[in-house]
């Protein structure tokens, strides 16, 4: 896991693991060699794959491990003018945007699995994870970018996954989702209003996850893990101070939970641990009042109507039902009656509802409570709300 209790470890690791891949001396900041296994596989990936993009992977990352350094002097010397120009007059050619654009081009690197597999092998998620978690001196399009190619490393790739669940950074992840809540000491360059870091968080943890049976099952089970999903949904107190959670939070945070609601390794159990989730999603993101964006009705119709048809256990869905079905017959009503374009934008919409009605239907009072085992208490207080 990235060493908070050591600041700035994981840019060692990563300029420790460029030096050996260049045949040089490791310097005395390594934390630990690499193994055979790890070795030979980023040796022959950098010396017998497209060797123009594992030349360019080294390329960019220097030019990053330069800019940090950057960073860390001028961090380390209290943020100081002189400081921070005599850093520039080092290392003039990279400022912050022109590290955003190397990070994403290093995302697109690692988008091949195996670039994505030489990449965790030297070390890159730990330098991913330690460059998002520096709140403090890190720009934060900076931190966003890094969780933007550690989404790409992980996903469909479960060496890399297991490696994530193995280093403990599923937790992490968790923690940092939170601490963006929390005001910068420094004050900070931008205020985080906007759930673009936390966003990113989310993302990266559906692509950690997603298809991962064993980090599928650390997650859920994990109450930090849930109230992640409940915050960006939304699931909050009259009283409490979390700010509203933006559209594209949302949308990551549906995604997320009907990827673990309706996944292979998904029982009734881990369904009803998301019951809270579930039951909030159905009340306020259905209704065209309250919930302006399309897209997210679209998404959670989809959802509800796959839980309908698997039924894992529905009796969350099924005890709203009353309601669900009148407020159906209104929207159906509403689209059929719409013209032209606007009749073809709510198509899909207009399509999942009459599927979702149907579903509701053929529910049978006597199945509320099928597949519902080991559910007992789900429908409690949400976490969010226990805290």
């Amino acid at each position: 896991m990235a060493n908070q209790n050591t600041p700035w470890a994981w840019l060692g690791l990563l300029k420790w693991s460029l030096s050996y891949s260049d045949g040089t001396v490791p310097s005395e900041e390594s934390p630990a060699p690499m193994s055979d296994e790890d070795k030979a596989f980023l040796e022959k990936v950098m010396k017998d794959g497209i060797v123009d993009e594992g030349e360019r992977m080294k390329e960019i990352l220097r030019h990053l491990t330069e800019y940090l350094d950057k960073v860390k002097i001028s961090t380390e010397a209290g943020g100081s003018v002189a400081t921070l120009e005599e850093s520039k007059a080092e290392h003039p050619e990279l400022e912050e945007d022109g590290a955003v654009e190397l990070i994403l081009e290093l995302r697109d690197i690692v988008e091949q699995i195996d670039y994505a597999r030489a990449f965790s092998a030297m070390g890159g998620s730990q330098f991913l994870m330690g460059c998002a978690a520096e709140r403090e001196a890190v720009p934060r399009s900076i931190r966003s970018s890094c969780l933007g190619a550690l989404a790409t490393l992980c996903q469909n790739n479960p060496p890399v996954q297991s490696d994530m669940l193995n280093r403990g950074y599923i937790d992490f992840l968790a923690d940092l989702y939170f601490k963006e809540f929390s005001p910068l000491q420094s004050g900070g360059d931008v205020d985080e209003n906007d759930g673009i870091v936390q966003s990113r968080v989310v993302q990266a943890l559906s692509c950690c996850i997603r298809g991962h049976a064993a980090a599928e099952k650390k997650f859920c089970a994990s109450v930090n893990g849930r109230r992640v999903i409940e915050s960006g949904l939304g699931v909050h107190t009259k009283g409490e101070t979390l700010p509203e959670p933006p559209i594209p939070l949302k949308k990551r945070c549906l995604f997320f939970l009907r990827a673990l609601v309706t996944s292979d390794t998904a029982d009734s159990a881990r369904v009803g641990l998301f019951e809270p989730s579930v039951r909030h999603a159905a009340s306020h993101f259905l209704d065209a009042v309250e919930e302006p964006d399309a897209e997210i009705r679209e998404m959670t119709l989809e959802l509800l109507d796959v839980l309908m048809k698997q039924k894992k256990n529905i009796s969350a869905v099924c005890e709203m039902k009353s309601e669900l079905v009148g407020l159906g017959i209104r929207r159906i009503k509403e689209l059929r009656g719409m013209e032209g374009e606007q009749r073809e934008f709510a198509s899909v919409e207009l399509d999942q509802w009459e599927s979702f009605i149907v579903e509701l239907a053929r529910a049978e009072t006597g199945t509320l409570g099928q597949g519902n085992e080991g559910s007992a208490g789900a429908k409690d207080t949400p976490l969010l709300l226990e805290c």
